[in-house]
């Protein structure tokens, strides 16, 4: 490697290790102020009776089923990881891929619009001697196939519950439509930066640049040549995985049954509080539903507008008075439990750079 690169990549390492420590406090403090309103919305509505009546019901065999939907959903997550990293890095072994995604759970769900949670796991990666441009560029096509499993994967669904769907959420099927259009989107513009690097620069050069007019960017040249070399890098990655097309459909798999495991938690949810009457298939498409309009709620975790959108959408499915536990319980599992263990995988170990 010259020179210069090594000097990029030093660059590339310190811009990641910088974090805005201010915004990650008021993030917490945001989920602590989210966690505490939920709690004591559910005990004015429902009464502490009522609340240790249903605690004392619930079937927590449905629990236990729940958390192993969550274990396997974060074991494809470190597999669509860890089968591309291989490729690259011979060495690389999978219980370092288990602790990157663990710190990506934790900074999706801490960061808005789960920005948070790739520069983290390039840090990461840095870590234990990969490049930063190949780690980005490695998450970026993770990225890429997993986003489209996501949306393939819910679109059949909500196909084969269309009657079902359209019934039940008439009158917010235009949230859906936006949240499918800004999944293709994302999709689109990422799939643009392998194949058609001169289009992606023509695009964020003028907004680097109004960005840097607006005080936003203080240095735009250093920004923009930063950004041709990890579009270069990451155009030469896209080409190497176009070569793999086994590993884009073992990546592109595990990522339908992570769908799978995450759209199921809801289900498990469901039957451990005594619920009955709408099957594992009409459950998925309204879970589905509900993961596309988060896709564009700003808060960390979308915070508040999840809440929101389960109360809204599973309200007339489950049985009165058990909509705000299950809630609680379905947040538990899918953003609280995320956070606690991710935190778990930052606390420094004694093992050696090689990992």
């Amino acid at each position: 490697m010259n020179t210069n690169n090594f000097s990029n990549e030093n660059e590339n390492e310190n811009e990641i290790k910088k974090t805005d420590k201010k915004l990650t406090i008021f993030n917490f403090i945001l989920i602590v102020v989210i966690f505490i309103g939920l709690t004591v919305y559910m005990f004015c509505i429902d009464g502490i009776e009522n609340i240790i009546y249903v605690l004392k019901n619930v079937n927590y065999v449905w629990v236990l089923a729940g958390l192993g939907c969550l274990f396997l959903l974060w074991l494809c997550d470190s597999l669509t990881l860890h089968i591309p990293l291989k490729k690259l890095y011979p060495k690389q072994k999978f219980t370092n891929s288990i602790k990157v995604t663990m710190i990506g759970q934790l900074f999706n769900n801490i960061t808005p619009f789960s920005s948070g949670g790739q520069p983290m796991q390039a840090y990461e990666l840095t870590k234990t001697g990969k490049r930063a441009s190949d780690s980005m560029s490695i998450l970026a096509m993770k990225f890429i196939i997993t986003q489209i499993a996501l949306v393939s994967f819910t679109l059949v669904v909500v196909i084969f519950q269309l009657d079902f769907f359209k019934e039940l959420f008439k009158d917010f099927l235009w949230v859906a439509i936006l949240g499918i259009l800004a999944n293709i989107l994302l999709i689109v513009v990422v799939i643009l930066a392998g194949i058609n690097k001169k289009f992606i620069t023509w695009i964020t050069t003028p907004v680097i640049k109004l960005l840097a007019k607006i005080k936003i960017i203080k240095k735009p040249e250093n920004t923009i040549e930063k950004l041709d070399s990890s579009i270069t890098n990451f155009n030469q990655q896209f080409k190497l995985m176009n070569s793999q097309k086994l590993v884009v459909l073992q990546i592109f798999v595990i990522s339908c049954i992570q769908s799978l495991a995450y759209y199921s938690i809801t289900y498990m949810v469901y039957r451990a509080f005594g619920n009955s009457g709408i099957d594992f298939w009409q459950i998925v498409p309204v879970q589905a539903f509900l993961l596309l309009f988060m896709t564009i709620i700003p808060t960390p975790g979308a915070g508040i507008g999840a809440e929101g959108g389960f109360l809204i959408l599973f309200n007339s499915i489950f049985k009165e008075g058990t909509i705000n536990l299950s809630i609680l319980f379905w947040r538990i599992y899918t953003f609280y439990l995320p956070i606690i263990v991710g935190s778990l995988f930052l606390i420094p170990s004694r093992k050696s750079k090689a990992e």
